[in-house]
């Protein structure tokens, strides 16, 4: 197997022309990869297969290594399996459905539908704050909208007649994104009975607004969250993003389709929307594993 690491190592430095530091990387990565093989009974990398990878990345994350860590070393392997097959030292690349650790990204926490009720029920809806604040729960975990998002919201952008609201999301791209009955309930509650209340008569062209009578800032948003996630009790770590992946987690769970869902959160590429299929799988094996007597 070493001799197949020179070989390797040679074409970085010949062909690639890698600087002597990269180089190094590589180097260093693959002879611990080797070393996991050999002490796991594989002395040939012929037949190594998918899961003798995953046990390796697995073993290092156990020792402690960071996903940015892994990442460079899963980089390596599948740099070394690739010139492999391509030289014909091996007829197969173990490495090629394996995704990079950068897409292994920390699984983000998501409320139960249970525990996004309770958490919108906080608000005292008697005061002009409790329902903008009531207003801004349902707004976010009825459209998955950032929290800077949802500062930066214009009166001008809803459009209460057909239930839809124009949002500015990352890089200035505009997408249009339904309501649903509750937010657009309260919202138009929040117009008729808080926003003027909190303005005390000056004018602010942005839709939530403060005592101070200017925009409620996203840093103010998520403070609220936070404050009414700790009045209803609830545990979990919470992110600025958590009704966001609470959201589009609850929407795939109720059958959306990826697309769909890619388009509500506004993102360009698909694989970030795929985070969340992600999530119903661990969630469904936790759920097997805790209710199947066999699990």
């Amino acid at each position: 197997m070493e001799e197949y690491l020179q070989m390797f190592i040679d074409y970085l430095r010949v062909e690639r022309q890698l600087s002597l530091n990269t180089i190094y990387s590589y180097e260093t990565d693959l002879k611990i990869y080797l070393d996991f093989l050999k002490k796991i009974g594989r002395n040939s990398l012929e037949g190594i297969a998918k899961d003798d990878i995953m046990k390796f990345i697995l073993d290092e994350k156990q020792r402690g290594f960071k996903t940015t860590s892994l990442a460079r070393r899963l980089s390596a392997l599948k740099s070394f399996h690739r010139f492999l097959l391509r030289e014909g030292f091996v007829k197969t690349d173990p490495t090629s459905l394996i995704d990079s650790p950068k897409l292994w990204k920390r699984i983000p926490e998501v409320l139960s539908i249970s525990e996004v009720e309770k958490l919108i029920l906080q608000p005292n809806i008697r005061k002009s704050a409790g329902l903008r604040d009531r207003a801004i729960l349902e707004l976010m975990y009825a459209t998955g909208l950032r929290i800077s998002e949802v500062a930066n919201l214009l009166e001008s952008d809803l459009d209460l007649d057909i239930g839809f609201l124009k949002v500015k999301g990352k890089g200035g791209k505009e997408r249009i994104v339904p309501l649903g009955r509750k937010a657009l309930h309260f919202i138009q509650r929040y117009l008729q009975e808080a926003r003027l209340a909190l303005l005390r008569g000056r004018s602010c062209e942005y839709l939530f607004v403060s005592r101070q009578k200017k925009r409620l800032s996203r840093q103010s948003i998520w403070k609220m969250i936070k404050s009414y996630a700790q009045k209803a009790r609830i545990r979990k770590y919470l992110t600025p993003h958590t009704l966001r992946h609470s959201f589009a987690t609850h929407l795939l769970e109720g059958g959306a389709d990826l697309r769909s869902v890619q388009e509500l959160l506004g993102h360009s590429s698909i694989s970030t929307t795929q985070i969340y299929t992600h999530i119903n799988k661990i969630r469904l094996k936790e759920i097997h594993k805790k209710f199947h007597p066999r699990a």
